[in-house]
């Protein structure tokens, strides 16, 4: 049973931000999240940190601009997930908007595997004989692919933002702001965005060099719908940096101004371009896009983003919306065989999960490109870091995880590869997230060593889910006005959407599309009251998806404000997180 606790807040941002005209309720909700003063919640492009404190940039960009003069041919070499994919839109866009000779590669996991690998090298060279390489959202691992590159009088341009291991690549630059040395406040920038401050500091360089007329200058802030994508469906922190760099897509966005790929996934998928919000970006695009390095060929996502034919984006997102059709199913037969596994009480795996502290999970019939996917699924179920394998090439086998708070992930394969460097192949990844190849036949040896380093990082405590609300809402605040200023807002990985908690009485409550319960709740007061007594206090609608079976007369529950348009209306509902019995107030 999850612990629901209420999040704590600094009782000086708090008088700040309520001395600044931020009403009580919302005064607590960002201080909450770290915010200080309301400077921080303005989201001005001006705000942004600025890109000379990044390590090496001016030093890349002098680079990229002396090449592109020299009309020396550049090639991307991305990674083929959503963040890769927008970050190679945004640099390809970009360098050909400025006239570089540009084009990209990006390895099939299946064949090559994740990075700047000796065999891309090769396969770059071959295909495109490049001058230059530029990695995106990957590199900052690739020691032995840099040394290929060099060997065949290729220069290499890292482009990261991965936590570097102990030896960085002999690359001709490197800009990754986790990188020893590197100055840049966000820790947290996605890919995309690394990529997108270099393109800042190319545009800065050629304008110091005179090649731009003013009114010729390029205009890159609209570039910052791909950012916007790319930042929230690789779910990196939203830092005060990251949100500006978000909500400026967003604008964008649901302006109209997006790129035809964005315009046509949001179209496939049934949105609303002017109702885009962050939850379209993690969990609608990002998806459909991630669909294509997990199935096929990342490529058709790419080239879905840099392509400005309209017909020719809807037919690429309706190939990805397909691929994303079979990506669930796939996804959906590996959960059932994997909780089969964990649950059945015949199974080996079933006794052990009731005491381990990790769970590491193999089966021949996996698929390489959705095992993350589900190692998020089963973390989510059981709140345990999570690994999940699936064969691999000549004696491997390709693992993903994914990590509970508390336990960092990456730093957690760096200990087993310290200690039994037999093992583990090669890994990388963040905190919450991390990949690796491992042989196949270490495969038990692994999973022995993976739990040792979890249960000592890890408490029993740190096993219990728990559940952070932002407190009981009094309804004086439970308004369209409240709803409407949370939707507007900016939310995601580190700056988690309000929720609340409170107890509710169930007045009605009916299934609705077969698989969801509609409901009328109203909320029980602080004080005590007759449990018989429901006259006082106002009715919600409200929301609990996925869910058929009719909830007790009085629960707890922990909820969101949303706005709900139905029928040409406009009302307020409550959408219903996690539910528990509760027993009615009686006077004592």
């Amino acid at each position: 049973m999850p612990k629901i606790t209420t999040r704590t807040y600094d009782s000086q941002a708090f008088e700040s931000l309520h001395r600044d005209g931020l009403p009580p309720v919302l005064a607590r909700i960002y201080a909450a999240r770290g915010i200080g003063h309301s400077a921080q919640l303005e989201m001005a492009l001006a705000r942004l940190l600025p890109f000379d404190q990044i390590r090496n940039i001016h030093l890349m960009a002098g680079l990229l601009a002396d090449a592109i003069k020299a009309r020396k041919r550049l090639l991307i070499i991305a990674d083929y997930d959503s963040d890769g994919a927008t970050a190679c839109a945004v640099g390809i866009r970009i360098l050909r908007m400025m006239g570089a000779d540009v084009g990209y590669l990006v390895p099939n996991r299946f064949e090559y595997g994740y990075g700047l690998t000796p065999e891309i090298v090769d396969l770059a060279y071959t295909t495109s004989r490049p001058d230059i390489l530029i990695t995106v959202d990957n590199g900052i691992a690739s020691i032995d692919g840099v040394q290929a590159a060099k060997a065949l009088g290729m220069q290499v341009l890292i482009t990261d933002h991965h936590l570097p291991g102990d030896e960085l690549p002999e690359a001709t630059a490197i800009i990754n702001p986790n990188q020893p040395g590197c100055p840049f406040p966000s820790k947290h920038i996605a890919g995309v965005g690394v990529i997108f401050y270099l393109m800042l500091a190319l545009r800065a360089e050629f304008r110091q060099r005179g090649a731009f007329d003013t009114d010729k200058e390029p205009k890159l802030a609209g570039f910052l719908d791909l950012v916007a994508l790319g930042t929230v469906a690789d779910v990196v922190k939203l830092d005060d940096n990251n949100r500006i760099l978000v909500q400026q897509g967003l604008r964008r966005i649901q302006a109209g101004l997006a790129c035809s790929g964005i315009n046509a996934l949001l179209k496939i998928a049934g949105r609303k371009v002017q109702q885009t919000s962050t939850y379209d970006l993690g969990f609608i695009l990002g998806p459909r896009l991630n669909a294509a390095g997990r199935l096929d060929d990342m490529s058709l996502g790419i080239e879905c983003l840099i392509t400005d034919d309209a017909g020719a984006a809807e037919q690429m997102a309706r190939q990805l919306d397909a691929l994303n059709v079979r990506r669930r199913e796939i996804e959906s037969n590996m959960q059932d065989s994997a909780l089969s596994k964990l649950e059945s009480s015949l199974h080996a795996e079933s006794a052990r999960i009731q005491s381990a502290y990790s769970v590491c999970l193999f089966d021949q019939s996996w698929h390489q490109g959705v095992i993350g996917i589900l190692a998020s699924r089963i973390k989510d179920r059981y709140h345990r870091p999570v690994i999940i394998f699936a064969p691999g090439n000549d004696g491997e086998m390709k693992g993903s995880g994914r990590s509970i708070p508390g336990f960092h992930l990456r730093d957690a394969l760096d200990l087993v590869a310290k200690r039994y460097p037999e093992i583990i192949v090669k890994f990388g990844g963040h905190a919450a997230a991390a990949g690796l190849t491992i042989v196949a036949e270490r495969f038990v040896q692994f999973c022995e060593a993976f739990e040792t380093i979890a249960q000592s990082l890890l408490t029993e405590a740190d096993l219990t889910r728990v559940i952070e609300t932002d407190g009981e809402l009094d309804e004086s605040d439970m308004n369209m006005e409240l709803a409407q200023h949370l939707t507007r807002q900016v939310w995601g990985q580190g700056f988690p959407q309000p929720t609340f908690n409170a107890g509710f009485y169930v007045e009605s409550q009916r299934v609705v599309g077969e698989k969801h319960l509609k409901l009328k709740l109203r909320k029980m007061p602080s004080g005590s009251m007759p449990a018989q007594d429901l006259t006082s206090g106002i009715s919600y609608d409200a929301i609990l998806f996925f869910h058929n079976d009719l909830l007790p007369d009085v629960i707890n529950a922990v909820y969101r404000l949303q706005i709900n348009e139905f029928n040409g209306r406009t009302m307020l509902q409550l959408l219903l997180e996690h539910w528990s019995q509760a027993e009615a107030k009686s006077i004592g």
